[in-house]
């Protein structure tokens, strides 16, 4: 008798690696990096290779669309060897939750990689409360005082 163990969950996670490789290949040009510092949130997008003039960055409610292009192929007088890089046109897409200001978003591109800055929304920001002294306690829920 053969016993075959089949552990879906297993199977299920190591197709999702396989795939999750072959899309990190056609989308590693937008990988992106969040991190909150402060009162903003940082992304920042690996774009090496791109003119930053064909950057596209777009805020629509509580989107940031970022859209590139990366030339590519061969240029007049080359034979392709090998192409592993990415080319073409990139998009990508960040839904900005209710504590993020799409009003306050920035950008800048240095080295290959683009930096989007988003503050939090006003409301999203800790404050502090003051509390107010009364002149004598009361204890809540009773009408009249223990004794």
């Amino acid at each position: 008798m053969m016993v075959v163990r089949f552990d879906s969950y297993r199977d299920l996670d190591r197709l999702g690696e396989e795939l999750g490789g072959a899309l990190r290949g056609r989308l590693g040009l937008l990988a992106v990096d969040a991190v909150r510092r402060g009162d903003e949130v940082e992304v920042r997008m690996d774009l090496p290779g791109v003119d930053p003039d064909s950057i596209d960055l777009v805020v629509e409610k509580n989107v940031v669309s970022v859209s590139v292009e990366r030339p590519g192929g061969p240029q007049e007088g080359e034979e392709i060897l090998l192409a592993e890089r990415p080319s073409g046109r990139f998009q990508r897409q960040l839904f900005l939750g209710e504590g993020l200001d799409p009003e306050g978003v920035r950008a800048r591109y240095a080295d290959g990689v683009l930096l989007v800055t988003i503050p939090l929304a006003d409301r999203a920001r800790p404050r502090r409360v003051a509390v107010q002294r009364t002149a004598e306690a009361t204890v809540l829920g009773s009408s009249s005082p223990q004794g």
